[in-house]
């Protein structure tokens, strides 16, 4: 394998990882994996800036790569184990800086790299989390929206449910990590009855429910869009675990491609997996874009590494 390496940054057992990776190895693109919880004896870095240099330079080592900085091709930004310390003879204080500093050091350099294409930049991921202003970009951009309503006054909450009838509630962030293990809390409808005082303690987002009669997930991979009907009896599709759901792919009309591309290009990211409600009456409603979702598991995923492979394969 010649020419510059795609660096794919995320833990060891990510098959949606696999995927991307088999396809640059069949197209003999090199590839450097990495994990930055691996950081210590299986993971050293070098690296350098000043003396006349602008931009880092130096070396990170794996037990089968050596990553020069400054020839980093792209980078796919996955899914890392999080950042742990190996040297257990540290005290949990101690531990916790160390980790700290992994990240800051490690992932700052990483998020800094030369000539390099993210897909996606770690700190824009992180942007785009924020469901309040993804709601507000999308709305910007002509999508339609669910009323949403982001409160922990709880007159203001039962005023909203009295106005939209059924609501829905979402987390503003999953998964979270309990006892060791990532748990989810999927969308789910709320007797209005039920809002009490405990409202109070953190901001809660409710919607009206919309009246769908299908999902719609389109993965969008620079300006290629694979769009997927989810037909399934479940509030929230994807708490089926492909049980319960039927999924058949279907074209993306081009006008809602260049508003999903609009978005994608307003938090400067390359690729996004967006979540619609297929209405009887109307257009697509959006729900929301995961910078960083999964893809591997639908229809055509064989299609979708190969855009992704696209894209890294041609970097900046």
């Amino acid at each position: 394998m010649t020419g510059n390496p795609v660096v794919v940054v995320t833990g060891r057992d990510d098959t949606t990882a696999d995927w991307v990776v088999e396809e640059l190895h069949d197209r003999h693109v090199p590839v450097v994996r990495l994990d930055p919880a691996d950081i210590g004896e299986s993971l050293i870095m070098d690296a350098r800036i000043g003396g006349g240099s602008t931009t880092w330079r130096g070396r990170i080592t794996t037990p089968s790569r050596v990553l020069d900085l400054a020839g980093a091709r792209s980078l796919y930004y996955r899914r890392p184990s999080p950042y742990s310390v190996t040297y257990m003879h540290l005290d949990p204080p101690d531990a916790l800086f160390a980790e700290n500093e992994a990240r800051y050091g490690l992932g700052g350099v990483l998020s800094a790299l030369p000539g390099c294409l993210y897909v996606n930049h770690s700190a824009r991921i992180s942007r785009a989390e924020m469901k309040p202003e993804q709601l507000q970009t999308a709305a910007r951009l002509g999508f339609d929206i669910p009323a949403t309503i982001v409160t922990n006054d709880l007159a203001a909450a039962r005023e909203f449910a009295a106005g939209h009838g059924s609501i829905v509630y979402k987390p503003l962030r999953s998964p979270r990590i309990h006892a060791g293990q990532a748990r989810t809390i999927w969308a789910q409808e709320i007797d209005p009855n039920a809002l009490d005082e405990s409202l109070v303690a953190m901001p809660h987002v409710l919607q009206e429910r919309v009246d769908k009669v299908a999902d719609l997930r389109v993965t969008m991979i620079g300006n290629r869009a694979f769009g997927v009907r989810v037909d399934c009896d479940l509030l929230d599709w994807r708490c089926a675990n492909g049980t319960r759901a039927e999924y058949t792919p279907i074209p993306v009309p081009d006008d809602l491609a260049g508003r999903m591309r609009a978005y994608l290009d307003a938090y400067r990211l390359v690729f996004g997996c967006f979540d619609f409600a297929l209405t009887a009456s109307s257009g697509p409603v959006f729900f929301e874009c995961n910078a960083n979702g999964q893809w591997a598991w639908l229809p055509g995923a064989d299609a979708m590494a190969a855009a992704f492979a696209d894209v890294l394969q041609k970097g900046l």
